[in-house]
């Protein structure tokens, strides 16, 4: 059974799941899927073709699935899915895709979208990521798995920032981020490694060892920054930095961060 407050506005269509709990004031749009064991608090909105997946919870006077921010969108059929154990804090915006964007906007499982956060068009999410306070992601961004965007912090359209990764509160980050890098300063930086999260992953000690090698190498060796990835390629053991090397040398809209001297 569902829990569903009087006051809250259910549109006709919308399917709601076993177990879920819609709270006082809220409005679910005609082609809704909630699954089961969703929550939504109170003065929530979700609207358009939109799907959310079990367990996942959604906090007061949030907005999920409105159209694009982009006066370019012209009303086509988009979609936002969002999956599993999600926590969606007090207003969170999250919108639909564009057709210039491949049309769907996708959060993945696990993941915790602080108070104030953006989430724009066809932005990528994938899974345990963490967006502290009103930070946000511009339309068409990549955020891979394990990754933490600080606080008051925004990427800018096209950014992809690789697994692992994260970003300091207060940064501006207008380029590609290496998968474990650690990012930092009002115009983004590339200044270092993500080292207390690979070891709060247990990596083990010999793939961290690899990655510094590599990132000493990112930064002071010889060639362009294109050059010493594929150099590293040539070379690695460690499938850690086979990754960063796969991410540097895959498709990209934007040019990478490179290391700070």
């Amino acid at each position: 059974m569902s829990g569903i407050h009087p006051s809250a506005i259910i549109e006709d269509g919308a399917q709601i799941g076993e177990g879920c709990v819609i709270g006082p004031f809220c409005f679910v749009g005609s082609r809704v899927r909630l699954k089961d064991r969703v929550e939504l608090k109170s003065h929530v909105v979700v609207t358009g073709d939109t799907e959310v997946d079990e367990d996942t919870i959604i906090f007061n006077f949030s907005v999920i699935g409105e159209i694009p921010q982009d006066l370019k969108f012209g009303g086509e059929d988009t979609r936002l899915e969002i999956g599993k154990r999600n926590r969606i804090r007090e207003h969170v915006t999250v919108n639909s895709g564009t057709d210039g964007g491949g049309g769907v906007t996708r959060i993945g499982d696990d993941c915790l979208l602080m108070a104030g956060v953006h989430v724009a068009h066809d932005v990528q999410i994938g899974n345990r990521v963490i967006m502290v306070n009103h930070s946000g992601a511009a339309g068409h961004c990549i955020i891979e798995d394990d990754v933490i965007v600080g606080g008051i912090s925004g990427l800018h359209q096209w950014v992809r920032v690789g697994r692992g990764a994260i970003i300091g509160a207060l940064t501006m980050v207008p380029n590609d981020v290496i998968p474990y890098g650690l990012v930092q300063a009002p115009r983004g930086e590339l200044d270092g490694l993500n080292l207390v999260g690979l070891k709060r992953r247990g990596v083990a000690r010999a793939d961290i060892s690899a990655l510094r090698a590599a990132f000493r190498e990112l930064s002071d060796g010889d060639g362009t920054f294109m050059d010493r990835a594929k150099r590293l390629g040539e070379d690695a053991e460690s499938e850690y930095v086979r990754e960063i090397v796969n991410f540097v040398t895959g498709d990209s809209d934007r040019s990478f961060l490179t290391p700070r001297k």
